[in-house]
C-alpha cells in the first residue's frame, strides 16, 4: 500500500486546519450526531417527553410490529420505493437528458418545471386536493366530458387513494434533473466529437457516454427519490391521512400520531425504524451503483 507523505509546510499547517474544522465539529455533534444518539437510546425506553425515560428493551419495537398500520406503511413505502427507483428517476433523466440537447424553448420549459419546487409541499397537497376533488376537481371534470358518469373520491377510495398520493410526487423530478444536468453539462465536448468521428450514433453518445458518465448523479438521485417517500408527511398528513383502511399509510404519520400522544419512545422507535430503511437503501445504492469506483 502506498504510503502518503506529508511535507513540512502540511505539518505545520494541521493545527491550523483543525482549528478551523472544529466548530464545524461542535455543530454537528451538538445537533446531528447527540440528537441521533438520543433517538436511539429513548426508541428503547418508556417516555413522554417530560418525565425521565424509562428502560424497556424492544418492547416499543414489538409494539410496532404488532400495528396493523405499522405493516401497512411498510408495504406502501416499498411501493413507493419501487416507483421512485423506477419511474420516478427514470423521468428525472430523460428530462434532464432532453434540457441538455437544447431544444428551441427548453430555458422556458425547464423555469416552469421548477415551479412545483418552489412551493411548500404542504400548499402542493392542498392544490392535489383540490385537482382530485370528486364535484369540481380538474381531473373528475376532464374525465366526465367522456364518461358522464363517472365518480371517485381520489383521496378517500380505495385503491384510487394510493394512486391518488403517488401523482402528487411522481412527474416533479426537478431535483434529480438539475443534479444529472449538471453532470452531463460537465463532460467535455471533446467525447462526444470523438464519437461522432467513430460514427456513433446519437442514442449510442447516450446510452454508452452520457449515462455512464452519469453514474453517481443517478445513483444519488435513486438515493434522494426512495429517502424522500420514508420522510413523505405534508402530502398525505393534508389529503388522505394515512386513509382509507391505511391504504397510504407512511411511517412518518405513525411518528407524528405518536409524538401527538406523547409517546416519545414509540415515536423514537419508529424514527429509528425510518433511519435504519435509509442507511440500508443508501448501501443497496452505492454497491448497485459503484459509488465509491472511479467513472
Amino acid at each position: 500500500m502506498k504510503k502518503i507523505r506529508i511535507s513540512r509546510l502540511q505539518r505545520r499547517n494541521l493545527p491550523w486546519i483543525y482549528l478551523f474544522l472544529l466548530p464545524t465539529l461542535v455543530m454537528f455533534l451538538m445537533f446531528y450526531l447527540w440528537p441521533i444518539l438520543t433517538v436511539i437510546y429513548t426508541s428503547f425506553t418508556r417516555w413522554n417527553g417530560m418525565t425521565k425515560p424509562e428502560w424497556i428493551g424492544i418492547t416499543n419495537y414489538t409494539r410496532l410490529i404488532r400495528f396493523q398500520s405499522f405493516l401497512m406503511s411498510l408495504k406502501n413505502l416499498g411501493l413507493w420505493a419501487l416507483i421512485a427507483a423506477v419511474f420516478h428517476t427514470i423521468f428525472g433523466v430523460l428530462v434532464a437528458l432532453a434540457f441538455f440537447k437544447g431544444p428551441p424553448g427548453w430555458k422556458f420549459v425547464r423555469t416552469v418545471f421548477m415551479i412545483p419546487n418552489v412551493i411548500s409541499g404542504a400548499a402542493w397537497a392542498m392544490i392535489y386536493r383540490f385537482v382530485f376533488n370528486n364535484e369540481f376537481g380538474l381531473l373528475n371534470n376532464i374525465i366526465r366530458i367522456f364518461n358522464h358518469d363517472f365518480s371517485v373520491n381520489w383521496f378517500f377510495e380505495s385503491p384510487a387513494a394510493f394512486w391518488a398520493i403517488t401523482f402528487t410526487w411522481l412527474f416533479y423530478a426537478v431535483v434529480i434533473t438539475l443534479v444529472v444536468l449538471a453532470d452531463l453539462m460537465a463532460i467535455s465536448e471533446d467525447v462526444h466529437e470523438a464519437a461522432i468521428i467513430d460514427g456513433a450514433s446519437g442514442f449510442q453518445i447516450m446510452t454508452r457516454i452520457d449515462l455512464p458518465l452519469c453514474r453517481f448523479s443517478i445513483g444519488t438521485s435513486v438515493i434522494m427519490g426512495v429517502t424522500s417517500r420514508i420522510s413523505m408527511y405534508e402530502a398525505i398528513a393534508l389529503t388522505s391521512r394515512g386513509g382509507p383502511a391505511d391504504d397510504t399509510m407512511s411511517l412518518s404519520l405513525i411518528l407524528v400520531k405518536q409524538i401527538s400522544d406523547f409517546n416519545y419512545g414509540l415515536a423514537n422507535a419508529a424514527a429509528m425504524v425510518m433511519l435504519i430503511l435509509g442507511a440500508l437503501i443508501m448501501l443497496a445504492c452505492n454497491r448497485l451503483f459503484r459509488m465509491n469506483e472511479p467513472v
